[in-house]
């Protein structure tokens, strides 16, 4: 039995000398006694604020017992009761922002929180390693054919929810994979394709129908498919429109979006070169513009595919960085170098049209903006060159609107997001609703699908008694 009190237990990693040469996942998972010990640190606390911290509730108090007990198959189905992708969130998930913020364990002096995700994905990995077969109790088919727009975190979660309501349910993918950016936007060292792919398949066996190279707004547009016969519509189609910074240069060749060369890496399977030959040329000096989770994958991504040296450029501080600390640290130990104050104002091309350095001015912090940062300013007269060969630009990305385009129903707002009622999740045309990224721009994977559980459960109310519960409660 474990012991009643022990310190927490560090996630075991590749590496970093081995892991810059390969695309091997760098987190090498919790052994079952990691799993229990660290289970078993917790408070069992009455209030229980890391279930008010988690955006789908999940009953963290309820899952962690049953590991402790070694009880894991039991541990997963608590889990799954609200998640169906855990073996996804218990690895990209950003737990220390959420249900790790507010563990009681971290609150007391010189605490640390409980490893919540590790638990996570602990339970997911072996219960599929010894193919336990979880199995989650569905009610008789009702028979009514619902449409998701999108297979990312938010339509994947809509749609497994819907289908355990009992309804049939197609996913319509752009792409020729399903996964939306779990399977284009995030390497493969950070999560593994068959892990997604595994993930999906438990979605499949509860009766979802994945449609792919189905562009909706193109190849159908989404009266069409109201008029075919589905009851409701629910778009999730994320944020994956790039966002560039506006300067002179970025035409040039060897620039690209985070969205290009990530996309480009995981659906042309680059990181499997020689045997796929990926047309995606890397630099020898690649320098990455931005301070988020899809800048440092964009980095490492670049080491990992032969660059000579990468540099992020920040235009605040690393205290300011939205990325995870963990990938920052995992960056850092394989020798990605920052430069931190400095914001690029011109990309410079050669006589063949060719990117070959790269223009920065100096920076300065000011007051604290919306965000919640510390502003930055440009510091006068204070320039510099650095000679580069590759440029990926990774401050964002926008709602591609080819889904709404096509009908003049559906309101959309800033930078083409979806305007949905925040309690509903639906929109201005009747019988579509929408959540994730699509209508908060870009966000995590798990406050996407929190508000696609939401967005189901209105939408198995709307197609059962005509309307929503937050039309029946008013």
């Amino acid at each position: 039995m474990p012991s009643k009190h022990p310190s927490r237990q560090e996630m075991p990693c590749q590496d970093p000398g081995e892991r810059i040469g390969n695309f091997n996942e760098v987190a090498l998972g919790f052994s079952e006694n990691h799993a229990r010990l660290e289970a078993s640190r917790c408070l069992n606390c009455k209030n229980t604020p890391c279930i008010d911290g988690c955006p789908v509730g999940i009953d963290i108090r309820a899952f962690l017992t049953f590991v402790v007990e070694g009880e894991f198959k039991r541990a997963l189905e608590i889990i799954k009761e609200k998640n169906t992708l855990p073996a996804i969130t218990g690895r990209v998930c950003p737990q220390e922002m959420q249900c790790e913020a507010v563990c009681t364990l971290g609150k007391v002096k010189n605490g640390t929180p409980l490893a919540i995700g590790s638990v996570e994905r602990f339970i997911a990995d072996w219960n599929a390693m010894h193919d336990t077969g979880v199995v989650i109790e569905t009610p008789p088919r009702t028979g009514i054919e619902i449409a998701v727009i999108g297979s990312g975190p938010a339509g994947l979660t809509a749609a497994g929810e819907l289908a355990r309501l009992g309804h049939e349910v197609t996913v319509f993918e752009a792409f020729h994979r399903a996964g939306g950016v779990l399977v284009y936007g995030i390497p493969e060292f950070r999560l593994p394709k068959d892990v997604l792919e595994r993930e999906i398949e438990f979605l499949e066996n509860l009766g979802v129908r994945i449609e792919l190279d189905t562009v909706v707004g193109k190849t159908v547009e989404i009266q069409e498919l109201l008029d075919d016969g589905f009851k409701a519509v629910f778009i999730g189609t994320g944020a994956g429109l790039p966002r560039f910074l506006g300067i002179p240069g970025e035409g040039l060749v060897g620039v690209y979006s985070a969205n290009e060369f990530l996309t480009r890496t995981n659906l042309m399977k680059a990181y499997n070169f020689p045997e796929y030959d990926t047309p995606i040329s890397v630099g020898r000096h690649v320098s990455v513009i931005g301070g988020g989770n899809v800048a440092m994958d964009s980095a490492r991504t670049a080491l990992r595919l032969g660059a000579d040296t990468v540099t992020v450029f920040y235009r605040r501080t690393v205290k300011e960085m939205p990325a995870r600390s963990a990938e920052i640290d995992h960056a850092i130990e394989e020798g990605i170098q920052f430069r931190f104050l400095r914001n690029p104002v011109a990309l410079i091309g050669n006589e063949e049209n060719r990117l070959v350095s790269m223009k920065l001015q100096e920076m300065t912090l000011g007051c604290l903006d919306a965000s919640g940062r510390a502003s930055c300013e440009p510091v006068e007269g204070k320039f510099e060159k650095v000679d580069t060969d590759m440029v990926i630009i990774a401050i964002g990305s926008d709602v591609n609107t080819i889904c709404t385009s096509s009908t003049c129903n559906i309101e959309t707002g800033r930078r083409g997001r979806i305007v949905a009622m925040d309690a509903s999740q639906r929109t201005t045309m009747e019988g579509v609703f929408a959540a994730g990224d699509a209508v908060t721009g870009g966000a995590t994977v798990i406050s996407a699908m929190g508000d696609a559980k939401k967005a189901a459960k209105e939408i198995h109310e709307y197609i059962t008694s005509g309307t929503s519960s937050n039309e029946t409660s008013s």
